[in-house]
């Protein structure tokens, strides 16, 4: 071959030269069940250039040539594909909670499918079982004997230095307060049959030992000789005003002794023998009554107890009483 004739060869070949994205798209292949069901005509291929056999989606879409007809039987492609120009395909989202993760996989159709369980509206969740605490019941006290009950009693009451009550008692020797009470009068009973020269007495709501009155002398002579102090005449007026009108205002206890006493109050207080038990709703002076102390002292429960006055007092206290008017 001459130069003349390669030359007009290779002028030929770049005239006839076709760029690739204008190159025709080259047929699609047959999807597998449409060449199963195809008949031997059909496979031998003996198509009409004028009938292209149409484009069976998949998994990931060819692109169809801008020629190409859709079967009727196909799904419609994505319209990205038919576009040459169109940008990247934006990545899928990952599947959110309750979406399956494959687009293409099967999903349960059925009502609530896919949706955790919620308990019912109005049932309350099921709580843990409590813990439940073992009640230990307390261990019940000792029960004592009588006699060591009676010892237990005398010893305390020797060492008392005021009149002690039964639930006390009863709190200190852990027994019940009828059995403390019971014993007591047993025990009462028993110094008096046995003629001891003292006595277990109910003074001021408690129980106290005391001595004997008929023994008064010589114990008076043994503790009081040379050192006695005893009260004055006020002073036991005082007093003696104080026990049968109490609570009591001293300007009151003044008008009835005639004289004033504030002096004899305040030793009467300092003694322990009166005290204040609030003020007059009238007038806002000070009221005052006896004590434990004094009820201790005459031997006495309550002030219930006191001698009546009516045997001590004049004939003519009517009379008196009018003059201080």
């Amino acid at each position: 071959m001459s130069d003349e004739e390669r030359r007009d060869s290779l002028a030929d070949q770049a005239a006839a030269w076709i760029p690739p994205w204008e190159r025709p798209a080259p047929p699609t292949p047959p999807a597998p069940a449409e060449a199963a069901a195809a008949t031997p005509g059909d496979r031998s291929g003996d198509a009409s250039p004028e009938e292209p056999e149409a484009a069976v989606a998949s998994d990931v879409p060819a692109p169809a040539p801008a020629t190409a007809e859709v079967s009727a039987e196909a799904p419609a492609l994505d319209i990205r594909d038919a576009e040459p120009d169109a940008g990247p395909v934006e990545p899928v989202p990952d599947a959110g909670p309750g979406e399956p993760a494959d687009p293409g996989a099967a999903v349960d159709a059925r009502p609530g499918a896919g949706v955790p369980e919620q308990p019912a509206a109005g049932v309350p969740k099921k709580q843990p079982a409590a813990r439940r605490r073992a009640s230990v019941a307390p261990e019940p006290a000792p029960q004592l004997d009588d006699a060591e009950l009676r010892g237990a009693l005398e010893a305390i009451l020797l060492v008392v230095d005021e009149p002690v009550s039964e639930a006390i008692l009863a709190d200190v020797l852990e027994q019940p307060a009828g059995r403390i009470g019971a014993m007591l009068g047993e025990i009462a009973t028993a110094y008096t049959a046995d003629g001891r020269g003292f006595e277990l007495r109910r003074a001021a709501g408690g129980w106290r030992l005391y001595t004997r009155p008929e023994y008064a002398t010589y114990v008076e002579r043994f503790v009081l000789d040379g050192q006695s102090v005893r009260l004055t005449q006020a002073a036991l007026e005082t007093l003696a005003v104080v026990a049968y009108k109490q609570p009591v205002t001293r300007s009151r206890i003044s008008a009835i002794r005639g004289v004033n006493c504030d002096g004899v109050i305040r030793t009467l207080v300092t003694r322990g023998l009166v005290e204040e038990c609030g003020t007059e709703p009238e007038s806002g002076a000070f009221l005052y009554r006896t004590t434990t102390l004094f009820l201790e002292k005459l031997g006495l429960d309550t002030v219930d107890e006191l001698p009546p006055l009516a045997p001590f007092l004049p004939d003519d206290v009517e009379e008196l009483t009018d003059a201080t008017r």
